[in-house]
């Protein structure tokens, strides 16, 4: 075990607790850069000035610099500094904040959603970026192109992605590109929303359009994980359906838990001293948001899942200048996915799951399989997981 295979490991958070014992911010000689794993060594890192998001000497990787993704990556305010982190953070965020909820229920509720792995997968990773573009003001139609599309061009996001697929997400930027350009010359756009966000924009066309792709791209593998996440808690925890209203603090209490974003990187520009630490130039930070939210300093009996957690605190969103600006959305789209899948009775004993590779995050597929035995449940090493076929009676 290591912190980059602990985002997919089965339970990784025994090791986050070893970790943090360990100290919050320390060297690992393996991956040849600094952990941090408590709350207080995450909370410093990620509001220290001199602790970025990308490394000096490369601001796009170099797998993807020679293309329109490669491109668009230098333009996201979550891959930059100062105002072109500001600027384009300034006029998106406000108007995330003021989505109605109850506008998010209604275009999921308005999406066709199946209780067989398939329609699963869709309802998790097609469908939220699908509510994004209806409130931008996408047609219904238009939203399920743009959703396969933005699976296509999350590749470049990924230093596991293979050359096809890097070539893929130039192909797929391209393509969100021209969406946008439609969407921003239609006299007839009707979204408050883009109206507000264009508004407040004051930059670069192409850098709004960029990072209008970025929220795509976000909310197709995070909400995912979120709400995939909350199934693996109702799988493990049955009772927890006993109670349908419960699902706001489901998904709050899951996002805390057991995040879909595990970790994220912080590239040291200057020499400076972080929880006693001395750091130099060019070092680099992983820092584990989940280890984190689970720490005791943080979060009172932070291994027990309660939805009624007082006070509950997480790292999941991020902290300070590169905080989530899309927390809110997030939730809501997730809570109101998840009241739909449950509203079709999936036969979660018939689910197994496994995640996808990733570095940073912790996001399961669910497939259909034969029921199992109804005093067995299952385990092995591609992290299946099902129970018996009475979970849904004691729910």
């Amino acid at each position: 075990m290591d912190p980059i295979i602990a985002a997919t490991h089965a339970d990784p958070y025994p090791y986050y607790a070893r970790l943090r014992a360990e100290g919050g911010l320390v060297f690992h000689q393996g991956l040849k850069l600094w952990v941090a794993s408590s709350a207080p060594a995450v909370a410093a890192v990620l509001a220290h000035g001199d602790c970025h998001v990308r490394p000096a000497a490369e601001p796009v990787p170099k797998a993807i610099v020679g293309g329109l993704a490669g491109k668009v990556f230098g333009q996201l305010m979550r891959m930059n500094e100062g105002e072109r982190q500001r600027c384009p953070r300034s006029a998106i965020e406000p108007g995330l904040a003021l989505i109605d909820a109850h506008e998010v229920n209604a275009l999921v509720a308005a999406r066709l959603i199946t209780p067989d792995a398939d329609g699963l997968y869709n309802a998790l990773f097609r469908g939220p970026v699908c509510v994004l573009a209806a409130l931008l003001g996408f047609s219904p139609a238009q939203g399920r192109a743009i959703s396969e599309v933005t699976a296509d061009f999350v590749a470049c996001l990924s230093p596991l992605s293979d050359p096809l697929q890097l070539e893929t997400a130039h192909t797929a930027a391209e393509q969100l590109r021209g969406y946008f350009i439609e969407l921003l010359d239609d006299p007839g756009n009707k979204s408050s929303l883009l109206a507000g966000i264009r508004a407040r924009f004051a930059g670069d066309p192409e850098t709004l359009i960029a990072n209008l792709m970025g929220l795509f791209s976000q909310t197709y593998e995070a909400t995912a994980g979120l709400i995939g996440n909350a199934m693996l808690a109702l799988i493990r925890n049955p009772s927890l359906l006993r109670d349908a209203t419960r699902v706001d603090d489901l998904i709050a209490e899951v996002q805390r838990f057991d995040p879909s974003v595990q970790n994220t990187r912080r590239f040291v520009t200057a020499p400076c001293e972080i929880e006693g630490v001395s750091l130099s130039s060019g070092d680099v930070i992983l820092v584990l948001l989940a280890s984190a939210n689970r720490d005791p300093q943080l979060n009172d009996d932070p291994d027990a899942f309660l939805l009624d957690r007082p006070q509950r605190r997480s790292f999941t969103f991020g902290a300070g200048r590169h905080q989530c600006p899309g927390r809110q959305l997030a939730l809501s789209i997730a809570s109101a996915t998840l009241k739909e899948i449950l509203a079709h009775q999936p036969a979660l004993d018939r689910l197994t799951w496994e995640y996808r590779p990733s570095l940073n995050g912790r996001i399961p597929v669910f497939r259909n399989s034969p029921p199992c035995h109804p005093n067995r449940s299952a385990t092995n090493s591609t992290n299946t997981f099902s129970l018996g076929s009475d979970f849904l009676e004691r729910g």
